[in-house]
């Protein structure tokens, strides 16, 4: 994927990358929580003989994004502030840094894709 900075321009989209301070986190249990809370997870509980499978939803999941690599993504520059607003809650322990990027014709058009399946789903 190339990714090329400019100003003001319409085909971009938000670089978003963050780093977290595994020191501040008080366990492996609430800094698994703070990945949960972003990304989703999948739940499975056995119960009389049976297994139940669920999917637990993070703000990743509402979000249309591309991954560009481990903990490197790129949103539509509407939806950066609900990134922004988790990442405010836990900004005592992860650092994180924005960057407005020039999409490729390609890469627009998977993020367009993906924020109308986004809208499409949440009517």
């Amino acid at each position: 994927m190339r990714i090329e900075i400019r100003k003001n321009g319409e085909n971009t989209g938000i670089l978003i990358s963050f780093d977290m301070d595994c020191s501040k986190f008080d366990s492996n249990y609430e800094r698994n929580k703070f990945f949960r809370g972003l990304y989703g997870w999948d739940q499975v509980i056995r119960k009389n003989n049976s297994v139940y499978h669920y999917h637990r939803e993070g703000v990743m999941n509402e979000v249309p994004h591309i991954k560009v690599d481990n903990s490197v993504f790129i949103v539509a520059m509407e939806e950066m502030q609900r990134i922004l607003d988790y990442f405010g809650e836990w900004e005592s322990k992860i650092h994180w840094k924005t960057f407005q990027v020039l999409l490729a014709p390609e890469e627009l058009r998977l993020l367009e894709k993906k924020v109308k399946e986004s809208d499409l789903n949440e009517e």
